[in-house]
């Protein structure tokens, strides 16, 4: 029976369906675990059920025991993952696809309109019990016959897009690749981001993390929004350059910002946490029951396949 190290807790049903499989190195106690210790704990498993919490450079994964022949990662991104260092070790890299794409599209609509709707102002307001209606009260942006900019239309994306449009608002998009018509549904595609920005009243990102796409938005690119515009990032906090943009939410460049991912984990720039037109949630876009327990169940039997068959559908190397 093959042995596997989980990083960090899952879904107990989940947890349980692995002992059932494998034999289980479970964190019990779901402390973060150093680099040191995911070495020394995984030096007699098989297989390695990772989070985007731990880091899998180069040097970790030169120190991971031969037996090691896969790297479960619970997620559908995998930037923690060293994928090239993960290549050259013959170590298999999966993830999480699919599975939680209606979850994170939900959450990137709630930071869309908690960064439009000021909601970080008006949570303080009700707080504190010290507010007044009245008619330029906690004045906001309309998502109605807005421009929405989809920097990334994968899965996610595309479900952006579909709950976007029963709000009212035009979808433009920015890909690798243009999508099929059957795909855009009417979406205007942009071959630059320079054009997307340009007409993105909002934008919402959903792009992977890669070495083109980290600080995509940065002093340079933020000059050419529309001034106002809202933008909400539930991909991967990397993608934005902070100092650019703190100066342009103060300098009234950008309206406001809404956040479920920033770089530093859970270390957030202060200057976020001050400024009242930042809307921010601690990266919970796959958080619901339905989603945790779907991607537990994945990674778990991503092993179960490599194991049985010496591949997996799910590898992203």
């Amino acid at each position: 029976m093959k042995k596997i190290l989980f990083t960090r807790k899952l879904i107990k049903t989940s947890e349980k369906h692995a002992l059932n499989l494998f034999k289980v190195k479970l964190n019990v106690d779901d402390i973060l675990l150093s680099k040191e210790e995911i070495i020394n704990k995984s030096n007699d498993c098989d297989g390695i059920i990772s989070t985007i919490t731990e880091i899998f450079d180069e040097k970790v994964i030169s120190k991971l025991s031969k037996n090691i022949k896969i790297i479960s990662n619970f997620g559908v991104g995998f930037s923690n993952i060293n994928i090239e260092a993960a290549k050259k070790r013959n170590i298999i890299v999966t993830n999480t696809p699919d599975v939680l794409t209606a979850a994170t599209a939900e959450i990137a609509i709630l930071i869309i309109l908690g960064a439009a709707r000021r909601a970080t102002e008006g949570i303080k307001y009700a707080r504190n019990k010290n507010w007044k209606w009245a008619s330029n009260f906690l004045v906001g942006k309309e998502l109605n016959k807005a421009r929405l900019g989809i920097l990334g239309m994968g899965r996610v994306g595309r479900a952006v897009a579909k709950r976007a449009r029963s709000f009212g608002m035009k979808i433009h998009y920015y890909n690798r690749v243009r999508l099929s018509p059957d795909l855009e549904q009417e979406s205007i595609y942009h071959d630059s981001i320079k054009s997307l920005f340009s007409v993105s009243d909002f934008l919402s990102i959903n792009c992977a993390s890669t070495a083109e796409t980290k600080h995509i938005i940065n002093k340079k690119t933020l000059k050419y929004f529309p001034k106002d515009a809202v933008i909400a990032n539930s991909a991967r906090g990397e993608i934005i350059e902070d100092d650019s943009m703190i100066e342009a939410l103060k300098s009234g460049k950008i309206f406001s910002l809404g956040l479920d991912v920033y770089n530093g984990e859970p270390n957030i720039h202060p200057e976020y946490l001050a400024l009242p037109n930042v809307f921010v949630l601690p990266h919970i876009g796959s958080a619901t029951y339905e989603t945790r327990k779907a991607m537990s169940d994945l990674a778990i039997n991503n092993l179960r396949e490599f194991f049985e068959n010496g591949k997996c559908k799910n590898t992203v190397n």
